[in-house]
């Protein structure tokens, strides 16, 4: 028998188990599956067919990076099937006390080994340093790559962002004059709305070569050299002789690694002054001790898009930033807001995928096939609540904490509020 006939009923049986009416191309020109496919995968690889029986999407990803598979059809039916390929929960750790141990002792040895100065910046420019040109393609104008703030449902992805960007600053009760650090200030949004609307002495610090040199061209344009400085540094170099006021960390934490996570919110203490406050907003895990989604799919995202990420569930995140001798004071969950922003960019992308081949030169199709699996797939990751994301708000305590804090939450809903000791609203 050959490997085809070999998993032409398995592969059936995965095909009568999705939602939507999908087929398969074999490699001899055989179809199985439905005859009028909303979504049809071609086999040029075997490996791809054994794949697509065993439910590893993950490696499935992969096949289709690397041209082993091809994909036929909309990215939002083939994740509305992805799921039912898979055969357990991905958010689960590997069944059994000693597995489970030998899982995390393993990983807890590779962030450690793993997040030197060196290969952070390596990783981080891997990612970041694609190109901003293509980055251009599928963001907003400003360029913000984080979760967007749909403060109302009719808001476009644009005026989401500067929705978020302001959300942020009112949680931290920005006012004119104080200093404001922005870790990992990607291409500088945060940092020039807090500037340039808040009036704060901001700086940001980035790893990617690509977004410095960007944010120093846009400060030179407007002219706000001297208020807003961006540095090409690693957090664990920020002198610390001059606390900050306030602190902004987008997307950042991600990239530290659950066990430096308490030396990372132990730094950002010391770089703020008491009573200060620190924004902690990042993607977490859905599941309380898994260190990647399961299915191979956290293989694939560390291989193609982000090389040395880790996620954390939410809980492990506030145990962290106690144990860094920080008080949460306030946490928002932004899920929903994260799945309408994950597909915005990916349709956006799939708009202008001509024009990103184009730009990205010889390596151009294994790139865009990782990112339209990226962006749809971590839409659908938060659809099913695999991953999520959360702003948690903490201080560095003080003894005037009941006159620095707010009595309840209307002051981040107001707009243009900078609610504190003398307007804030006793409840």
């Amino acid at each position: 028998m050959t490997p085809s006939s070999l998993l032409r009923q398995p592969a059936e049986q995965q095909l009568a188990s999705l939602p939507l009416p999908c087929s398969v191309w074999l490699p001899d020109g055989q179809r199985i599956g439905a005859a009028q496919p909303r979504l049809s995968f071609v086999i040029r690889d075997m490996r791809a067919l054994l794949h697509l029986t065993q439910g590893a999407i993950g490696r499935l990803a992969e096949d289709y990076v690397e041209g082993r598979l091809e994909i036929e059809g909309d990215m939002h039916d083939l994740m509305a099937s992805a799921p039912a390929l898979l055969r357990q929960d991905p958010t689960q750790e590997a069944p059994g006390w000693l597995m489970r141990r030998i899982h995390r002792t393993r990983h807890a040895i590779w962030a450690r080994t793993h997040h030197s100065r060196a290969r952070d910046a390596a990783q981080i420019q891997h990612h970041y340093d694609l190109s901003d040109e293509f980055y251009a393609l599928w963001l907003d104008p400003l360029r913000v790559y984080s979760c967007a703030y749909f403060s109302t449902p009719a808001m476009s992805l644009a005026e989401a962002q500067q929705a978020k960007l302001d959300h942020i600053c009112r949680k931290l009760m920005m006012r004119p004059g104080e200093r404001f650090l922005d870790v990992g200030a990607g291409w500088g949004a945060l940092l020039l709305w807090a500037a340039e609307h808040y009036g704060v002495t901001a700086t940001g610090i980035t790893l990617s070569r690509n977004q410095h040199a960007y944010v120093n061209r846009i400060i030179g344009q407007k002219g706000l050299r001297g208020r807003v400085s961006m540095l090409l540094q690693d957090y664990r170099d920020v002198d610390e002789s001059m606390p900050f006021d306030k602190i902004a960390s987008v997307g950042m934490c991600e990239h530290v690694g659950r066990p430096n996570l308490p030396l990372y919110f132990a730094k950002m203490r010391r770089l703020l002054r008491p009573g200060g406050l620190m924004m902690n907003h990042s993607i977490t895990a859905g599941g309380t001790d898994n260190s990647q989604l399961d299915g191979g799919m956290g293989d694939f995202i560390d291989k193609y898009i982000f090389p040395g990420g880790q996620l954390v569930h939410v809980s492990v995140m506030m145990d962290a930033m106690t144990r860094g001798h920080l008080e949460p004071v306030d946490a928002e969950c932004l899920r929903p807001h994260y799945i309408r922003t994950l597909w915005l960019w990916a349709d956006a992308l799939e708009a202008h995928l001509d024009e990103a081949r184009r730009m990205l030169g010889k390596d151009a199709e294994r790139i865009i096939r990782a990112y339209r699996l990226y962006l749809a797939g971590s839409a659908m990751g938060f659809e099913r609540g695999w991953t999520s994301l959360f702003q948690i708000l903490a201080s560095r305590p003080d003894d005037k904490f009941e006159d620095r804090y707010p009595f309840n939450r209307a002051y981040m809903y107001t707009q243009g509020s900078t609610a504190g000791p003398v307007d804030r609203v006793v409840g």
